[in-house]
């Protein structure tokens, strides 16, 4: 019995909202360090904003932060860097700085906008909130993950149950470290003029299925998204967990890319074959929809309900 103490299921120990089915509506706050902030203040406003990861029970709000953030508090994260600029091939796929992020989970927006406010006044002194992104759940409201813009399902692929936990979280390693989690996430924006112009039968090539059954192509080329990036078959194998959700800003929209993973690993192995750094062949995607930004982020666990940032030297 002790020992089950020492060491709870994984997923347990993990911000309960990265593991859930997407929800109706999201919202996504981006922050940045404010200049010469002392490391006194960001410790204490991450203290301010477990309250409300508490309160949330780690399900409504979850939260990541980036190597920037942890530098500032003379800490150190195995694992977490700065994405990589992946451009080339003909296709730009930035990287750009990202200090703080929240990803706001609900059944309706108006919750979301008094929840924005909180977590902006309790990191005020430490954070300046630069930008929101507004998000929402398309298609199936039962399936776990939703549909693309474009009509297509996103995240079939996925892993389910304790596959998913073992793609998503770190099983092991420093006090603070198990049951936390590593994220990339990207703003892809579509040209939906041009997704239409493709036609139905370069539309599911692009992506590798049919949008009428969801079945994967067999003759679909090797430039389809599916075969670029079936998580199988990379060595070792690539397995991340999607928690994406389409967008919308005035007239654009796109897919906000939200993918977990016990490392960044299996995202970077996916990304540069995507872009055609292994072998030339530029993911169908691109011929539709670009990535506007990218950043890496570590999702901290929790303990007995609440953020567990022992591995930033802030205790409870």
């Amino acid at each position: 019995m002790e020992s089950l103490r020492l060491n709870p299921p994984v997923d347990t120990c993990a911000q309960a909202g990265l593991l859930l089915p997407v929800p109706a509506h999201g919202r996504y706050l981006f922050f940045s360090l404010q200049p010469d902030v002392a490391s006194q203040s960001v410790q204490a406003a991450l203290r301010a904003l477990a309250d409300l990861v508490e309160i949330a029970n780690g399900e409504t709000l979850v939260l990541g932060m980036g190597l920037a953030t942890v530098d500032a508090l003379g800490s150190n994260v195995p694992g977490l860097r700065v994405m990589p600029d992946f451009s080339g091939h003909g296709v730009s796929v930035p990287t750009t700085s990202l200090d703080l992020w929240c990803w706001l989970r609900g059944d309706a927006r108006g919750p979301l906008l008094g929840q924005t406010r909180a977590v902006e006044q309790a990191l005020h002194a430490a954070f300046r909130l630069d930008r929101v992104l507004e998000a929402f759940r398309h298609g199936d409201p039962v399936a776990e993950h939703g549909r693309d813009l474009t009509g297509y399902e996103d995240g079939t692929e996925n892993p389910q149950g304790a596959d998913a936990a073992d793609a998503a979280l770190v099983a092991q390693g420093a006090v603070g470290l198990r049951g936390s989690s590593f994220v990339a996430v990207q703003q892809w924006q579509h040209d939906m003029d041009q997704f239409e112009r493709l036609g139905p039968l370069a539309q599911d090539h692009a992506v590798g299925r049919r949008l009428s059954d969801n079945e994967e192509l067999d003759d679909a080329p090797a430039s389809a998204h599916v075969k670029r990036t079936a998580q199988e078959n990379f060595t070792p194998k690539a397995f991340v967990l999607r928690r994406s959700m389409p967008w919308s800003a005035g007239l654009h929209s796109g897919l906000y890319f939200v993918a977990f993973g016990h490392s960044f690993d299996a995202f970077e192995a996916q990304m540069r074959r995507m872009a055609g750094h292994d072998d030339g062949i530029v993911d169908g995607l691109f011929a539709f929809t670009r990535p506007l930004n990218g950043a890496y982020l570590w999702v901290p666990p929790m303990q007995g309900g609440r953020l567990d940032l022992r591995l930033l030297g802030i205790s409870a």
